[in-house]
């Protein structure tokens, strides 16, 4: 028994003594080390950790323009849950899939359809910064120096199965297995969904915008348009244009002019009967309708598009909140 407890007095000591010359060995390394090597290296795992959250958790993004005003403002800096729908391996690249789609009129974040990219490499490496620095550092700009729309924040207004139009302006939804036009008033009644639009245009002005996109069709075709269009063309109260619907009226006055070219008259009834939402796309729109570049522009997103839902602004310090 003697004997024993010899031993395990002996394996105790051997393993303090092991232990004080690691901590010992530990300390003189420290010592030796470069300070700059020492910051370098808390630095790069500290954008390890970054990214890593970014990449697959949430990821900071600034709001770059008014089209989601008043619920988001310029300058806006928020966290996007990038888990709920299911983030990307790397980025830009390989997206998990998740059971979880967008609920209706959830704010969402994703890429452009209209974006131009420079190749994979900068892709990546543009992403990379943007997430390491918070969002403070985009490398990705225009030729005048302004961050290129990569990605865009809008609402989920269409889903799978519905058709959209725009009247005037205004929305109208047509839920799958309705046979009837909702407005966007009634729509949010039906489905206890609040939120707050803003128009810039008022409904009296599109007499002036169809009368302007008349008179240019009628230019075009080198015919004298009546005094009508060119009074009524100058009724206008907006600096703001509803580009969407001043190309639908030009089509159908192109139509008019020339009922021989089918074209024109596909591009105006394509006003009437709006777009359909097939399985796995979604139909983007901004609150702010007359000072937002969305679907009504590229039409519907592939949900593989989608990065993830806008969930908490945090900064600046008086808009602090949860995004319904």
């Amino acid at each position: 028994m003697d004997s024993f407890f010899d031993n395990v007095q002996l394996s105790t000591e051997r393993f303090i003594s092991w232990n004080r010359k690691r901590r010992r060995i530990k300390k003189e390394k420290v010592k030796k080390k470069n300070p700059v090597l020492d910051w370098v290296e808390a630095f790069l795992w500290a954008a390890v950790v970054v990214l890593i959250i970014n990449q697959y958790f949430f990821q900071a993004y600034q709001i770059p323009s008014p089209s989601m005003v008043e619920t988001l403002k310029i300058k806006d800096r928020l966290f996007v849950n990038k888990i709920i729908y299911g983030p990307e391996l790397v980025p830009g690249k390989f997206k998990i899939d998740s059971p979880r789609d967008p609920y209706r009129n959830e704010i969402i974040i994703f890429e452009s359809p209209t974006y131009l990219s420079k190749g994979p490499v900068f892709d990546v490496f543009q992403r990379l910064i943007y997430m390491i620095t918070f969002s403070l550092v985009d490398i990705d700009k225009d030729q005048n120096g302004n961050p290129k729309p990569h990605f865009l924040i809008k609402r989920a207004m269409g889903h799978a199965g519905d058709r959209i139009r725009l009247t005037d302006g205004e929305v109208e939804i047509m839920p799958a297995g309705f046979t009837h036009w909702l407005n966007e008033a009634d729509f949010k009644t039906m489905t206890e969904k609040e939120y707050e639009t803003r128009r810039l245009i008022e409904k009296e002005d599109y007499t002036g915008i169809r009368a302007s996109a008349f008179l240019d069709a009628y230019d075009y075709a080198g015919i004298k348009p009546a005094a009508s269009y060119v009074n009524e063309s100058k009724i206008r109260k907006t600096n703001y244009s509803d580009g969407y619907s001043w190309s639908g009226y030009r089509y159908q006055a192109m139509y008019e002019i020339n009922p021989h070219l089918h074209q024109y008259g596909g591009a105006w009834r394509k006003t009437d009967t709006g777009w359909f939402i097939p399985a796995g796309w979604i139909f983007p729109m901004g609150d702010n309708r007359d000072n937002s570049r969305d679907g009504r522009y590229f039409g519907p997103v592939n949900l593989d598009d989608v990065l993830g839902k806008a969930s908490f602004i945090y900064w600046p310090a008086n808009r602090i909140r949860i995004i319904n």
